[in-house]
């Protein structure tokens, strides 16, 4: 599997983890534990972007 999906199968996990404790903390997004999981889902998103433009700098 490749480093793209490798990041593309994380942020899926990641996302359905959020979703998960957002329920469990009845939407309570100034819970710490919700603010550290999306800060680390964000931090997947962010090192996907990076991932996919330095790709794309290096066809041009």
């Amino acid at each position: 599997m490749s480093e793209l999906n490798n990041l593309l199968s994380d942020i899926e996990v990641l996302r359905e983890n959020l979703i998960k404790l957002i329920e469990k903390k009845e939407g309570n997004l100034q819970d710490p534990d919700i603010i550290a999981t999306s800060q680390i889902l964000n931090a997947a998103i962010t090192k996907y972007n990076e991932f996919i433009l330095k790709k794309s700098k290096s066809s041009d």
